[in-house]
């Protein structure tokens, strides 16, 4: 395969993306458009795998960094907006049918944690989309992942740091940043066993992804609208981790069973296990074939 790095404007910001050509491919390809979740950028927790696997495997991919992520551009850095990573997905949508190489009418949607609940709903709103895979989704902030909780003194310091963050944002200040993941015990927003040693192993050297975000986020996390399921009119796989305490694996099988073509593959497995390892090839190898049934490849 080559790749190549690439920009695009969503709403007069330039986004950073990678572009995977299958080696010797000709003709009219079918894409996958990829963002990554909360925080994540295209060289991080194992996106580059999951994209060079579809490629040699005969799709092209876009994978891109949202706005104020990674190499793209916008400021405050390391603010998370539902709407704006939305409509970023949109405009990277509208690039990748700009494309010579691409088949705009073969355009496939691939997202993860966060952006597992922007596809369903980027999909939603544009039936020309010819597939989505939702990979632990988030869908729903209020459908929450696990009866456990954090004990109350941090969630008082997360509460605590989301409404300074939030008055650094209406006063024009650089925005207050906590850390993304952490060791059990610490100050974190992710700090189940797995994620700090996952995120250690499947952040790749040189990679432009942060182990920080501004909080505010706490305020803006996404709803799910009653009806979105409904109108997914193409295939869509749920890949569902069932020990997923970020992410509703209760919740996010009610939705795919409303999905007129909706599909599900359940691992026995927590949150981050799906992004690196053994576990990464199994869903990989999940997914091409989902792909190759749906998108047809080169």
């Amino acid at each position: 395969m080559t790749k190549s790095k690439l920009f695009f404007e969503s709403e007069g910001v330039k986004c950073a993306a990678d572009l995977y050509i299958p080696a010797e491919a000709a003709g009219k390809l079918p894409c996958i458009v990829m963002g990554h979740g909360f925080s994540g950028t295209k060289d991080s927790f194992g996106m580059p795998a999951f994209a060079g696997q579809f490629a040699v495997n005969g799709f092209a991919v876009l994978a891109f960094d949202y706005r104020n992520f990674g190499e793209s551009e916008g400021t405050p850095r390391q603010v998370i907006h539902v709407r704006k990573q939305r409509d970023d997905y949109r405009a990277a949508i509208r690039f990748a049918r700009s494309l010579d190489r691409i088949n705009p009418d073969k355009i496939a949607l691939w997202g993860s944690s966060l952006s597992g609940g922007h596809v369903i709903d980027v999909a939603a709103k544009d039936l020309r989309i010819a597939a989505v895979i939702a990979q632990v989704p988030f869908i729903d902030a209020f459908k929450g992942g696990s009866t456990e909780t954090a004990p109350a003194k941090v969630q008082f310091r997360l509460l605590y740091a989301a409404l300074r963050d939030t008055v650094h944002g209406l006063l024009k200040l650089s925005p207050y940043l906590i850390p993304v993941v952490g060791n059990p015990g610490e100050f974190a927003t992710m700090t189940e066993p797995e994620a700090k040693p996952i995120a250690d192993t499947a952040i790749a050297e040189g990679s432009k992804w942060r182990n920080e975000f501004a909080p505010r986020i706490a305020f803006g996390m996404p709803r799910y609208k009653e009806g979105t399921a409904e109108f997914l009119k193409m295939p869509v796989l749920f890949c569902i981790a069932e020990h997923d305490i970020q992410a509703s694996p209760v919740f996010a099988a009610e939705i795919a069973g409303k999905t007129p073509k909706g599909e599900i593959r359940k691992y026995a497995a927590g949150h981050f296990s799906l992004y690196t390892g053994e576990m990464r090839n199994r869903v990989i190898a999940d997914q091409i074939e989902f792909l190759k049934r749906t998108l047809e490849p080169v």
